[in-house]
């Protein structure tokens, strides 16, 4: 936990001790009353938090604003609804990596299954965010949309944005995209792969196929290795 992360309601109140931020602050930072740590409020600045006590309600403490967190990346993903322990790693590294938008879908070859996970319905999803945007020590969460079909989450996708799916199968080339510029889309398939309708309608949603390399990869692997690709090179 590089950054203590607070909701804007939070200010003036306390973390909780069963609150898992109060046990960092104590135990592994090991603040007492008058010492700072690093905090931010999502998606508005960061600054510092001073410890005013330390009891029984948890820890108390004063937010000091500081400067705004650049902006995220111009980069909008597009996944296919996957199983619940790889949606989770991929909202964590997603926000870790800083992109702007996730837009899961259900695909043809996919699960339907997987979108009545309590990862969803309970809205867990957003601690996964919260502990990515932590570690990479920003305040700025991605936005997560459920679209109703692939059609759907590529009619939302900003006008004028480089267009890129990952397809092991019928992809000429390696993805040589770059995150500097105009929005860029990603687009990444279930486990069994795209369906030839699905593909149909990627192309002519101004979609290029691209892959990574010979190698299989799961998908919370490939989310990785493509934002590695498309950041290096801005």
């Amino acid at each position: 936990m590089n950054l203590v992360l607070l909701e804007s309601g939070e200010l003036g109140s306390h973390l909780a001790p069963g609150d898992p931020r109060a046990a960092h602050v104590v135990r592994v930072l090991r603040r007492k009353a008058g010492d700072a740590f690093d905090a931010g409020i999502v998606d508005g600045p960061r600054g510092k938090a001073i410890v005013t006590a330390i009891g029984p309600e948890g820890v108390a403490f004063r937010f000091e604003p500081g400067a705004e967190p650049p902006p995220l990346d111009p980069i909008h993903l597009l996944v296919a609804l996957p199983r619940p322990q790889t949606a989770r790693k991929i909202l964590n590294e997603a926000a870790t990596l800083g992109v702007a938008s996730i837009r899961f879908f259900p695909s043809e070859k996919g699960e339907p299954g997987y979108a009545s996970s309590s990862l969803w319905r309970t809205g867990e999803w957003r601690r996964h965010l919260l502990e990515g945007a932590s570690q990479a020590f920003d305040t700025r969460l991605p936005a997560v949309r459920h679209e109703a079909d692939l059609g759907a989450a590529v009619r939302a996708l900003p006008a004028g944005s480089i267009r890129v799916a990952l397809d092991n199968y019928e992809a000429a080339g390696r993805l040589r995209a770059s995150a500097a510029g105009p929005p860029l889309a990603l687009a990444f398939g279930p486990e069994r792969g795209w369906s030839a309708s699905e593909r149909r309608l990627l192309r002519e949603g101004g979609f290029a196929l691209a892959h990574l390399g010979p190698r299989v990869l799961r998908t919370e692997t490939a989310v990785v290795a493509a934002l590695a690709v498309v950041q290096a090179g801005a």
